[in-house]
Order: C-alpha cells, then sequence, then structure tokens
C-alpha cells in the first residue's frame, strides 16, 4: 500500500481526528493540535471527492493553519486558558496595616490577613509605620500598596 492510496481513504483521516484529539486531551488543552483535528474531521469528506494526496495534504494544511492562526487567539481569550487565578489575586484592593515603614528607597513590611508581607510603595511615597494602606497589585514576593485616600481614612473614622 503507498501513501497515495493511504490519505485518499477516509479512514486514514480519521484515525488522524481522533489521534489529534488524543493528543490535545493530554496536553491539558493547549488548543494547538485540535485545530489538526478538525482539519482532519474535514479531510474525510473532502478525501471521498477529491483523488490526489498532494492536493488533500495542502488542504489538510491549509485548513490546520487558518484556524490556528485565526481562531486560536479568539478560543484562548474566550475560554480563559492559561490564566490561573489563585488566591493571592483576590488580595488586590485589601487594606493592610504597615507594621515597618515604607519609603522610596527602602521597602516595608506590611500585615495583611494575618501575614507578614514584605511591601513596597506604588508611588514610591512615604508610609509610616502603625497606617494603613491599600494593595494595589502583587509583584513577586512583594505586595504593591498606596497610602489611603483621605475620603478612605474619613470612612474608618
Amino acid at each position: 500500500m503507498d501513501i497515495s492510496s493511504l490519505t485518499s481513504s477516509p479512514w486514514f483521516w480519521l484515525a488522524l481526528t481522533v489521534l489529534f484529539t488524543i493528543i490535545e486531551l493530554a496536553s491539558s488543552l493547549c488548543l494547538t493540535t485540535i485545530w489538526f483535528a478538525i482539519s482532519a474531521f474535514f479531510m474525510i469528506f473532502l478525501s471521498m471527492a477529491l483523488k490526489q494526496t498532494y492536493a488533500q495534504l495542502a488542504i489538510f494544511l491549509g485548513i490546520a493553519i487558518v484556524l490556528l492562526i485565526l481562531t486560536r487567539p479568539i478560543a484562548l481569550k474566550k475560554l480563559h486558558i492559561g490564566k490561573e487565578k489563585t488566591n493571592i489575586d483576590s488580595l488586590t484592593g485589601k487594606k493592610a496595616l504597615v507594621v515597618n515603614t515604607i519609603s522610596e528607597f527602602k521597602d516595608g513590611n506590611v500585615k495583611l490577613d494575618g501575614l507578614i508581607w514584605m511591601a513596597k510603595s506604588r508611588d514610591n511615597s512615604l508610609i509610616e509605620a502603625g497606617e494603613q494602606c491599600v494593595v494595589t497589585a502583587i509583584e513577586g514576593a512583594h505586595v504593591v500598596v498606596r497610602p489611603l485616600t483621605v475620603k478612605e481614612k474619613e470612612t474608618l473614622a
């Protein structure tokens, strides 16, 4: 059996569809080989009408590449794949108590949810020990904080 008779068979394309689908599932839905599985699925039907091996392979690759380039970014965005949220994301926006003074040239510490975190000021402002601040971001092992606004201080009083 030569390659041309193999690729012109719908069973070949069905086998590729199954193979690419299994690879996709095994790779934790990276959304890469699924486009080749979809392309191979279309080739099951096209192979019945089109018998030229090189034409089938060209169409298969063309469909897969177009799907990969045009639809993968949209699918990743819609399915939120690759953006694993953690509990640390919930710290942003919380108030913290400054334990060691934070300045432009010196990182300090804040107490947040009962834990002490290394902290730095978002805008390099001075935040004295004992003051409250708001977490604006997490950068590695540091929380980035800003001083409370006058309005926020008034709501605490």
